[in-house]
């Protein structure tokens, strides 16, 4: 009985950490592009897409009533915290009733690309932070900013696309419509 719950936990753990090789779109304003290999979908592996773009609206709206809740990682509820693809996975199955999985890699893996150039409100948006592709991840508002849950030393928040820090890491987009 103990062990049972050991497979939740790890699963808790790899939230926003693992990541496989993903495609790259274009970067952001003056970010340096980086090589990446191409992003390796399964042949089974069916694109994630909501039904109705007006949900985007509701999207931007849920996510930004988020802002300030805590982080913690392999967080998937505000009342316990958020990490980055926790936040993600909530808000879209809040608005939508459809479930993302809790892992950023997993998620860029399932949706479709978006050029960089074209984001819309919505779509989500990824970056290498610690080392590994797609292994951090946002929903973008508009205007070059996105919403995110950051790390451990913070809380949900809005930052800048052409942030030095997170232009250098920035992964690519995809679409949730």
């Amino acid at each position: 009985m103990r062990r049972a719950w050991l497979p939740c936990v790890l699963a808790g753990l790899a939230a926003c950490s693992s990541a496989p090789p993903v495609q790259h779109t274009t970067t952001p304003q003056s970010a340096a592009p980086r090589k990446q290999a191409p992003l390796e979908r399964a042949p089974s592996t069916a694109a994630f897409r909501l039904d109705a773009e007006h949900q985007a609206s509701e999207i931007l709206l849920f996510s930004l009533s988020l802002l300030d809740t805590g982080y913690k990682f392999g967080g998937r509820n505000p009342e316990a915290g958020l990490d980055c693809s926790g936040m993600v996975s909530y808000v879209v199955e809040q608005v939508s009733g459809k479930r993302l999985p809790h892992n950023a890699s997993q998620i860029a893996a399932i949706t479709q690309v978006v050029d960089s150039q074209n984001l819309r409100p919505a779509d989500l948006v990824f970056f290498n932070t610690n080392g590994k592709p797609y292994s951090h991840m946002g929903i973008y508002i508009g205007e070059g900013r996105f919403i995110h849950a950051p790390s451990s030393r913070g809380s949900v928040r809005v930052e800048r696309l052409d942030n030095v820090y997170f232009a250098k890491r920035f992964d690519g987009a995809r679409s949730l419509f």
